[in-house]
């Protein structure tokens, strides 16, 4: 997803109206262009471990499905763990301050079409792979877990699931509507016009503000286009790509200091549940922040280059995997768990990491076979002009 654009000079001696230089007078180089930036692999390291937290949350810090899976509450499977688990469903915040990032990075110096192009390429052909595999394998008659029907099956293709009242295929859907609705936001108000540094501030102090007069509202609607408590950690991540630009930016580090203190606000309010005797696992106000904070660090190690030591290539792959990972870990890991807790008698220590490892080569499996063929394809279709 760290996609870059670099801009360079075709102006030089010998183009057109070019005055020619004087017999024995040194001749002027061409302006070099600029070598395009390396690549920030630790944001790429960052996503997996995010993705990481996520599953870890699934498999053994909650409860649910996944108790099925286990045959008895994952409370009983990780004594000790299930509590640190249980701040693992915090890696959605984590994502979406990357995503902040990238996306900012991604659509500047862009047009709409290619912005377009760029995200629906980089979601779809996973998503798709995802929704068709988790349907069919749901299906099995040895699985115990309820398909949905075909008609919601195909109203998932189109990720438009939520607002049409479908019952999802994918629990983790629910990430890509509140990202659609962003890129849609940042489309509109800053790929559209173009961006620039001042567009972009724009659009971030007046989405803060619109959001919470929208949360002081109570309006559904304006919840449902602004996103007040998603958006903190979008623009926080955005601010942090103008840092990256420029570290003396002072509005920037505005924007981060903003979407850190609401975020935060927001992640406290939907997520403590330390008054609640049927909880879980109880999390704490200080750890909710705690895990907050460490998101927006991380990032803005990545922003300031306190990262780019490291820069190896495994990095690369690791965030590569990390979106088919995320799409499949879920569900297909319910099944997983089963056959080897319930069906092999595999202690469930061994039994998480041989889940995790095993998701993780289904989505190398979905990156190579999928993704890597019909990404380019379907980016070079949609970015057709007619």
């Amino acid at each position: 997803m760290t996609e870059t654009v670099v801009s360079t000079s075709t102006a030089g001696p010998g183009a057109a109206g070019a005055p020619a230089p004087a017999p024995g007078a040194a001749i002027p180089q061409a302006p070099r262009a600029k070598a395009a930036p390396a690549r920030l692999r630790a944001l790429d390291g960052l996503r997996l471990v995010a993705a990481l937290m996520v599953a870890a949350y699934h498999y053994g810090g909650r409860g649910g499905s996944v108790t099925d899976a286990w045959g008895s509450s994952p409370k009983l499977q990780f004594p000790t763990l299930h509590t640190f688990f249980a701040y693992g469903c915090l890696g959605v915040q984590v994502f979406f301050v990357i995503s902040g990032f990238v996306i900012c990075m991604s659509g500047w110096g862009r047009s709409l079409t290619s912005f377009v192009a760029s995200r629906a390429s980089r979601l779809l052909p996973a998503y798709w792979a995802a929704v068709i595999l988790v349907t069919a394998v749901f299906a099995l008659p040895v699985v115990v877990y309820e398909a949905v029907s075909p008609s919601d099956a195909l109203v998932n293709l189109t990720m438009l699931q939520q607002p049409l009242g479908a019952d999802r295929v994918l629990g983790v859907c629910w990430t890509l509507w509140v990202e659609v609705r962003f890129y849609a936001l940042f489309a509109l108000c800053v790929v559209l016009p173009g961006a620039n540094r001042r567009r972009v501030l724009m659009f971030c102090a007046g989405w803060l503000l619109a959001a919470a007069i929208a949360q002081a509202a109570h309006e559904p609607l304006l919840e449902l286009v602004l996103m007040p408590e998603y958006a903190p950690f979008f623009v926080g991540g955005v601010g942090l790509y103008l840092v990256h630009r420029d570290r003396r930016d002072a509005h920037a580090w505005g924007l981060v200091a903003a979407g850190f203190l609401i975020g935060q606000h927001f992640a406290v309010r939907d997520l403590w549940n330390a008054t609640d005797p049927n909880a879980f696992a109880h999390r704490t106000t200080f750890g909710i922040v705690l895990v907050v904070a460490f998101g927006f660090v991380a990032v803005a190690a990545v922003a300031l280059g306190w990262l780019n030591r490291a820069n190896w290539r495994w990095l690369t792959v690791a965030g590569a995997l990390t979106y088919p990972f995320y799409l499949v870990h879920e569900h297909l890991g319910w099944v997983a768990i089963r056959f080897l807790h319930r069906g092999l008698h595999v202690p469930s220590a061994a039994t998480f990491v041989l889940t995790a490892a095993g998701m993780l080569g289904l989505a190398w499996l979905l990156h190579r076979y999928v993704e890597k063929p019909l990404t380019p394809w379907l980016r070079t279709v949609l970015s057709r002009s007619h």
